[in-house]
């Protein structure tokens, strides 16, 4: 009896492994993300009168970000996996440096962007701790973008020379772009359905700002190029199934 009682336990517990993080298997994640941008920018330069000029040492700066994410991960192999990343956009932060520091927050905007990466997971399906690198790409859009009054009444082009001249309602846009990243992440297996997890990726991301002003002798564009270049870290609960 005490033998076959042993022998189930063990059956147990090799069909509660069998399936764990191995080939033909999906697993979902949930948890908390935060994006830590590695930024720099470009100085504005201003289209205006038939002529363009930079607004020397200008530039815009972004604070870091939290939101709520979403990945599901399948594995074609007992190593090898590709997961998608989906989350709640979070709202970005810009503000100003150089000449433009004394306006302080320029605007915030809304960034989506799903992700789709390539994995390899170290040691064994039924391992308690798998750490895995990968690498993949986002594609990013930006949406909700506002603009504080400064900015949206075209203050920022006000000159010695000019005046008020070149102000008037102004509305903005980000291009969007595909974004490649790198990444590497650590799995804790309580048992062949739950686990938490962490990772840590770096995205080479960045966008043309486009100011447009209606002022009063016409149309006036400002540009400029914003390198974004965020670390983001990634803690998560998931379930195998």
């Amino acid at each position: 009896m005490k033998q076959a009682s042993v022998a189930l336990v063990l059956s147990i517990a090799t069909i509660a492994t069998a399936h764990a993080q191995s080939a033909g298997s999906w697993e979902v994640r949930a948890g908390w993300l935060h994006l830590s941008p590695q930024d720099s920018s470009q100085p504005l330069t201003v289209n205006a009168l038939g002529q363009s000029s930079t607004i020397a040492g200008s530039g815009a700066t972004i604070g870091d970000a939290d939101t709520f994410a979403l990945t599901a991960r399948y594995y074609f192999t007992d190593h090898v996996a590709v997961e998608t990343v989906l989350g709640a956009p979070p709202q970005l932060h810009f503000y100003g440096t150089g000449p433009l520091a004394p306006v302080g927050e320029l605007g915030t905007t809304r960034a989506y962007s799903p992700a789709i990466q390539a994995e390899y997971h170290f040691g064994e399906p039924g391992a308690r701790l798998r750490p895995y690198i990968g690498a993949g790409v986002s594609y990013v859009r930006f949406g909700n973008t506002k603009l504080s009054e400064p900015v949206a009444t075209g203050q920022l082009l006000y000159s010695p020379t000019l005046g008020t001249l070149l102000e008037g309602p102004t509305s903005t846009s980000l291009s969007s772009s595909f974004a490649p990243l790198v990444n590497a992440g650590l799995t804790y297996n309580f048992d062949s359905h739950w686990s938490i997890g962490a990772s840590i990726s770096y995205m080479w991301l960045s966008t043309k700002a486009t100011l447009t002003t209606r002022a009063a002798p016409g149309i006036v564009t400002t540009t400029s190029k914003v390198k974004i270049d965020p670390i983001v870290t990634f803690l998560s609960i998931g379930y195998q199934f």
